[in-house]
């Protein structure tokens, strides 16, 4: 699925979301580097470009575009908080020596969930970890 930045811009207006340059910066970025970034990344790629952008409202605007799921966030380390730009269902795979992350196709549908009769699920999320096949073959 091939994301679209001028479909972005109209779900950020559909969703009161105020179209700052800067929060526009952060929403092309994720859009250009679909790497999973963390915060630190966003901002070091684009403080070159935009001086004036601060960590903080890399944050509150990465906090925006979440809450009107425009962006997801994955947490396959515990010390690392990545962003997606793209929501559709996927897994992902992290590389234990270069540390990228791949996208995969997966129907969370068929996932078994029998053991969760009951429960109200409200994320879901595959992660796995090893060696991509360039690394495997290093």
């Amino acid at each position: 699925m091939k994301i679209i930045l001028e479909d972005l811009l109209e779900e950020l207006k559909k969703n009161n979301i105020r179209l700052s340059h800067q929060r526009l910066k952060v929403l092309e970025f994720l859009v250009l580097n679909q790497c999973h970034p963390t915060v630190d990344q966003i901002y070091n790629g684009l403080h070159k470009d935009v001086p004036t952008l601060s960590k903080t409202t890399v944050y509150n605007t990465l906090n925006s575009l979440t809450s009107a799921n425009l962006v997801k966030v994955i947490n396959i380390e515990d010390n690392e908080t990545r962003y997606d730009i793209n929501t559709f269902n996927h897994g992902h795979f992290k590389c234990q020596q270069c540390k990228e992350i791949f996208d995969f196709g997966i129907n969370m549908d068929s996932i078994n969930t029998d053991d969760l009769n009951g429960f109200k699920t409200t994320d879901k999320n595959v992660y796995f970890k090893g060696l991509c096949p360039k690394c495997s073959n290093a």
